[in-house]
């Protein structure tokens, strides 16, 4: 590709995948989500060979557009989901064990991708074309299979026997309630899924600026992915048996914000110390970014709204892709002050929207403390048990 239709091309698929985040959700809740999931799924995977298989550049695009459309719906569909079947303080580990799988799916790019480099010419087509048609393959076989294994709504789970579907739905019952503070979500989310993005799009790429062939880049990038599933996982643990949110967050913030520091100081570090960077930068954000989907859930409204709430967060923090798809310029290479620069005053846009979203939680718990509210318990018995968050004895978690 020429000039910057590799950013380009990175950058629609954004625009639909921001726009149909909602929609997507919205769909889900009239159709059973292990056909819906798989569908959307399926599709995707036939666009991904599509891509692979593509002549033209206007092909590519028309490719990453639809593939845009077909994934929107995946992540804050899979989130809504998990969260029907967890309590507040259960639902992180779950939620970062199934964000681990992207990191994983990360990692084994770079060994697919190495592995991949020896099928050049195969059929007369390149190695780089070969990582979109066999991902693609896989996609669709996943896709049939978790059709058969994904779990529809707790009421019609059929591994639910009746008594333990009544003590699932009693258990995590959630009546209508208006949210926390979204706003302040959103921000949260948009400041950092622009790391994660920026990592996918150019570890590779920055892998070489440090005398890596392309084919090692990928093989170093493996470890990258691998610490930072472990510091995901063994993140969400902790954070649920502390019942505590916010602390991963900054905790986060502050490790990625050491990576950028010293990737914006590169030319005067060793080789190693930017390799490490890059740990730094990975193992920050992907700690940071499903903990801040947990802390949404656990402090929304009630089933509809969640739907919505989840896929908006999604949705408007997927900005962060249009802006990482659009920092990295070719002539900066290989500082990239300005991708750089962005990401990390980015990060601290997540960091300080945490920082006053738990100001708002602490504000809002002190003043039911303190009683006010307290004349909503004389309302009828169905309009209090409605209430939701807005119900006086309701604490906000963080």
């Amino acid at each position: 590709m020429e000039g910057h239709q590799y950013n380009i091309a990175l950058f629609v698929f954004f625009i639909p995948y921001i726009l149909f985040e909602v929609p997507s959700n919205l769909l889900l809740k009239k159709i059973r989500p292990s056909t819906w999931l798989s569908g959307i799924m399926t599709a995707w995977g036939v666009v991904t060979v599509c891509q692979g298989v593509t002549k033209s550049f206007e092909g590519l695009v028309a490719c990453r557009v639809l593939i845009g459309v077909l994934e929107a719906g995946f992540m804050p569909g899979s989130v809504y989901l998990i969260n029907m079947y967890y309590r507040r303080h259960e639902l992180q580990w779950r939620l970062n064990f199934f964000f681990s799988a992207s990191i994983f799916a990360g990692a084994m790019s770079g060994s697919l991708a190495y592995a991949i480099a020896n099928m050049e010419g195969i059929a007369g087509y390149r190695s780089w074309r070969w990582i979109f048609i066999l991902e693609g393959i896989a996609t669709v076989l996943v896709a049939i299979t978790a059709k058969f294994i994904i779990f529809d709504w707790p009421e019609s789970a059929k591994f639910l026997t009746d008594d333990e579907r009544a003590v699932l739905l009693r258990k995590t019952c959630r009546g209508p309630r208006r949210g926390a503070n979204e706003s302040a979500c959103l921000i949260m989310y948009f400041g950092i899924v622009n790391t994660g993005y920026a990592v996918s799009f150019f570890t590779p790429t920055i892998l070489e600026q440090l005398g890596w062939t392309e084919i090692r880049a990928q093989v170093m990038s493996i470890p990258i992915y691998a610490v930072a599933m472990v510091i995901a996982i063994s993140a969400a643990y902790i954070s649920d048996r502390l019942k505590h949110r916010y602390a991963f967050t900054l905790t986060g913030c502050l490790i990625a914000t050491i990576g950028y520091v010293l990737l914006l100081s590169q030319s005067s570090i060793p080789v190693g110390a930017r390799y490490f960077a890059l740990f730094a930068i990975t193992g920050g954000g992907y700690l940071t970014q499903p903990i801040l989907m947990g802390w949404l859930n656990n402090n929304m409204a009630g089933l509809y709204k969640q739907s919505i709430a989840s896929a908006m967060q999604i949705g408007f923090g997927n900005c962060g892709g249009l802006v990482a798809s659009n920092i990295f310029f070719n002539e900066e290479a290989p500082g990239y002050k300005t991708g750089f620069g962005v990401s990390l005053g980015m990060t601290w846009i997540c960091g300080l929207s945490c920082f006053a979203f738990l100001m708002y939680l602490i504000r809002e718990n002190k003043a039911r403390e303190q009683g006010r509210g307290d004349e909503r318990y004389e309302l009828p018995v169905g309009e209090r048990e409605n209430l939701g968050d807005d119900h006086p004895s309701f604490r906000f978690t963080y």
